[in-house]
Order: C-alpha cells, then sequence, then structure tokens
C-alpha cells in the first residue's frame, strides 16, 4: 500500500489547521458511544485521546513504528497520564483485525494519502461492527491548496459514492470554519499563490515526486513561520471553536465530514 505522509504539529503548523484536525475529533466523540474505538492514524495520540471515555476501550494504530511507540510512551499503560490509548503500527489498507471487531472506526485526514483509497475504507468496512459507525474525514477538494502529501482528494458526492460502495447508509457533512477562520484560510492561500508565481518554470512539477514531497517537507515549516502572524498562521489563536458542522458544503468548507454505517458483508 503507497501512501504519502504529512504531520500537524504545534508551533510549526497553523493553528487554524490544528483546529481543522481538534474540531473533527471533538465532533466523532460527540457521536459515539461505549465500546471498541479504532483511530487509524493516531499519530502521537494527542488528538486520538478525545475519542477515550468510560466505557470504551481506544486503540490506535500508525504507520510508522515510531510514532506509534510515542504514542503508547505518552498515553498508553505507562504514561503517567494514565491510560488512555492502546497503540500498534500498522497498514491503513491491511489492518489486523478481526471482521465487525470495533463499534467506532475513525479516519481523519488519511484517505486523501492513500493512491488506492477503496483498499482503505474496504478495510475499516471489514473491521466495523454490523451495527457500528465509521467516521471519515478528508479534506474538500475545492477549498484544498497545493500539497504534494494529498494524492487522492474528494469532492462530497465523489466521497459519498467512494463510501457507499461499502456501505448502507451514508451521510456526508462539511466541518465549517466561521468568518473568521474563512479569512485566515484565504489570507494564508493568496500568500501561498504569490509564493508558487515564483516557480516561473514550474520546476516543481517536473522534479521526481519523491524529490518535491523532500523539499516540500523542510521548506514548509519556515513558510509557515515567516507568513505566520497575530492574523494569520502560527500564533494565530484560532482553535476548534471556530468550527462547526453543517449540512450545507460549498467550495469554501474546508473538510468533509462522513458517517458511515450498516456495512455491506
Amino acid at each position: 500500500m503507497q501512501l504519502t505522509g504529512e504531520r500537524p504539529m504545534e508551533g510549526q503548523t497553523p493553528d487554524s489547521l490544528l483546529a481543522l484536525h481538534e474540531a473533527g475529533y471533538r465532533e466523532v466523540a460527540a457521536r459515539i458511544g461505549p465500546g471498541l474505538v479504532l483511530d487509524v492514524g493516531c499519530g502521537v495520540g494527542d488528538e486520538s485521546v478525545t475519542l477515550a471515555g468510560a466505557g470504551r476501550r481506544l486503540i490506535g494504530i500508525d504507520y510508522s513504528a515510531d510514532t506509534a511507540v510515542l504514542a503508547a510512551r505518552e498515553w498508553g499503560r505507562t504514561s503517567p497520564r494514565g491510560h488512555r490509548i492502546d497503540t500498534a503500527c500498522m497498514d491503513g489498507g491491511r489492518l489486523g483485525f478481526a471482521d465487525g471487531a470495533f463499534d467506532t472506526v475513525c479516519s481523519s485526514h488519511i484517505i486523501e494519502h492513500f493512491r488506492d483509497p477503496e483498499r482503505h475504507v474496504a478495510e475499516i468496512s471489514r473491521v466495523c461492527a454490523d451495527d457500528g459507525t465509521v467516521f471519515v474525514l478528508t479534506p474538500n477538494r475545492p477549498a484544498d491548496f497545493e500539497n504534494p502529501f494529498h494524492v487522492y482528494m474528494f469532492e462530497a458526492d465523489q466521497l459519498a459514492s467512494m463510501l457507499r460502495l461499502f456501505f448502507e447508509e451514508v451521510e456526508v457533512l462539511g466541518l465549517e470554519g466561521d468568518e473568521v477562520f474563512r479569512q485566515d484560510f484565504a489570507t494564508r492561500r493568496a500568500s501561498g499563490e504569490r509564493l508558487l508565481r515564483y516557480d516561473v518554470f514550474n520546476l516543481r512539477r517536473r522534479l521526481p515526486h519523491r524529490t518535491y514531497v523532500w523539499a516540500y517537507e523542510r521548506l514548509l515549516p519556515i513558510v509557515y513561520r515567516v507568513l505566520g502572524s497575530s492574523v494569520s498562521g502560527v500564533g494565530s489563536g484560532i482553535d476548534h471553536t471556530h468550527l462547526s458542522i453543517s449540512e450545507t458544503i460549498d467550495d469554501g468548507t474546508p473538510v468533509l465530514f462522513a458517517i458511515a454505517r450498516r456495512p455491506r458483508r
């Protein structure tokens, strides 16, 4: 399974992007009950633990063994913060769990990294219980800015169509930002577009993808710091409270929030 990766980082990633992830987990947590919960792509677990709660056992997986170990150290059985999550290193397109094992499955900002996302959806459907629920969060294609890590992007109807191949019941909502959040996105997008104009020969498209990703990983934190201010980017103070669920999705809606039930067998 070929997958490209990126990790939001406090102090380097713009506040509004961190807020997107935090708000998504907040909305998932508000919709789940007791049982066994799987978070695919748990990273270091800081957002995943939002899904922990009374009557739940939370399992997080990550494709990076080092990251899974770090998550276990921070939130696992030996953590001074208390045991909140069990972790493992695993491929999101080949899950090492029994059919129907989980009451809830969360796939937050993962599906866009797969070159063959249907295998990921097939797997999260397979491990979801017949009466369980799967949540899939991914950037809304029209609102997403150029990102070499995002290799398969969806609009709302496309995401719904993909999920309906594997689930009987699918609902796609929007995770919508308020005016402050939208202005932040617009400001950073305009700044990014100005920077891209310096690539007059479109060299980034001619480089091998691996080289482009290597350069992107190293330059992006610098760009974020340069562009960040009290108005936009790192240090803006924007948090999850600037985002809410909406039934209306337009080209400016930053994230699609899909709920899928009744996996097809």
